[in-house]
């Protein structure tokens, strides 16, 4: 099954695909989890429950969004690009390695759009989630989980300058320059 999945991929160049939708809905998850998590930090008396569900509420919203809007987006170009290859070779496809590729990969390009903003937000609420079994040792949870999505965006940006064939470091720091830009704006603009 994985040999076919990446058969598929190659033929249809799909793999170009869902590693853009993993870059971009991943940074989409890590930004809103920093977001989320600046904005509780400029907030007074937030308690930890109440940051963990709302980030969590979040971060599932985001995998939910990315899995639906993929799968509806790329099921319907899959399919366009299939007649259109059928109306030039005046034969059905459907059988077709062509044809398996419209019916599957629109479903790997959604797992991989919806799981990316999951797997990263779940990652940067790994210290929220530790932070009561790490009582004296975890005083800052809010600050811990800021820098955990500052990492993980900072990786997304060295993963980035690997596709490009850039520099890792600049491109990891350019993440953060957004990461910071993000982040000054939720302290400028907070009422608090």
């Amino acid at each position: 099954m994985i040999e076919q999945l990446i058969w598929l991929l190659n033929i249809t160049r799909s793999q170009v695909i869902a590693r853009r939708y993993f870059v971009v809905n991943g940074f989409d998850g890590a930004l809103t989890m920093l977001g989320l998590l600046a904005g509780f930090y400029v907030s007074e008396d937030v308690r930890l429950p109440v940051v963990i569900n709302a980030c969590l509420g979040v971060a599932i919203a985001l995998g939910m969004s990315g899995v639906s809007s993929a799968y509806i987006s790329e099921a319907a170009e899959k399919q366009r690009e299939l007649r259109e290859l059928e109306k030039a070779m005046v034969t059905d496809l459907g059988k077709s390695a062509h044809g398996q590729a419209a019916r599957l990969l629109p479903l790997f390009i959604a797992f991989v759009n919806g799981m990316a903003p999951l797997a990263i937000s779940l990652m940067i609420l790994l210290p929220l989630w530790f932070a009561p079994s790490l009582e004296p040792f975890s005083t800052f949870p809010l600050e811990s989980a800021f820098a955990m999505a500052l990492i993980m965006i900072f990786l997304l940006g060295v993963y980035l300058g690997q596709v490009s064939h850039t520099f890792w470091l600049w491109a990891g720091f350019r993440t953060l320059l957004i990461a910071a830009a993000t982040t000054g704006l939720i302290f400028t603009l907070s009422p608090g």
